[in-house]
């Protein structure tokens, strides 16, 4: 044994054990065929039709496509729709996020599974549920309509009420996981020190989950700027009341492709954004 090896050993016992090295996940060796291939095909399945989309983009003619009247209605109408369903989403869906996770009631999973259910069910189908109990004829919509006057369906208020259907499960998800992961023992000291417990949520739990909601309140906005199958159903497409962006997009696909692709590059730009925004939770998170 050299001196230099008697000398490291010397100091990996003083600091209590031999030294470790650090490995690299994958041991620095190249990914094995078997999983490189279709690893490389998925990535492709999925940023193909991305880079395509750049493509074929009229660029030319791009600021003629977004500066007519109809798209920065369709635009306008979305921010404002999609803001406002995320403002009802953080008003109703922060409580429920909170009631799932901290309290302890009969049937609590069944609840979960309920309030989740709209990230799978086809938005189609959720436009057809709104309508049956939003509807003039449904079984709540009927009794708005006869004794407060209000009428949902095909309004901008039925734009946000769809988009803030399909919207609110991510800022519930979102928010729950994140006050599952924060100690309770916060909320219970403070409560123990004479607050009451809306008190220590609003003053101890609020700050210590505020990451959590802001980034699940923009998965919410984001969803509901990009919602299409229940704001068609529910609400219809009715330029400048109900026609958001993804509705103009589909409108105009139909009779002016460029149009439509310049009007999908804007929500693409979007959606970029999102995710940039919320690059730095996901990466704190791993």
């Amino acid at each position: 044994m050299t001196s230099t090896t008697k000398a490291d050993a010397a100091t990996g016992a003083l600091r209590g054990g031999p030294r470790r090295r650090r490995v690299r996940p994958g041991g620095g060796r190249g990914a094995p065929l078997p999983l490189l291939v279709p690893a490389l095909i998925g990535m492709a399945f999925l940023v193909v039709p991305l880079v395509a989309l750049l493509v074929r983009a009229p660029w030319r003619s791009m600021p003629e496509q977004l500066t007519s009247a109809e798209v920065w209605q369709a635009l306008q109408l979305s921010l404002i729709c999609a803001t406002a369903a995320t403002a009802v989403s953080l008003v109703i869906g922060v409580p429920l996020a909170w009631l799932l996770a901290r309290v302890e009631f009969p049937g609590r999973g069944l609840v979960r599974a309920l309030v989740t259910l709209p990230l799978v069910l086809p938005p189609v189908v959720g436009g057809v549920a709104l309508l049956t109990a939003l509807g003039r004829n449904g079984i709540v919509g009927k009794w708005l309509d006869s004794w407060f006057g209000v009428t949902l369906p095909f309004t901008t208020a039925g734009v946000v009420v769809a988009e803030a259907f399909v919207a609110m499960p991510f800022l519930v998800i979102s928010v729950e996981g994140t006050l599952r992961a924060a100690d309770p023992r916060y909320e219970e000291a403070a409560t123990t020190l004479g607050a009451s417990r809306f008190t220590a949520f609003r003053r101890v739990t609020l700050p210590l989950i505020a990451p959590g909601i802001a980034a699940g309140a923009v998965l919410a906005w984001a969803r509901a700027l990009g919602e299409f199958g229940a704001t068609i159903t529910f609400a219809g497409n009715f330029p400048g009341r109900t026609q958001t962006m993804p509705l103009a997009v589909y409108l105009a696909l139909q009779s002016d492709p460029e149009a439509a692709i310049a009007l999908s590059l804007v929500l693409l730009a979007v959606s970029i954004a999102v995710l940039a925004g919320l690059r730095d939770r996901w990466m704190t998170a791993g």
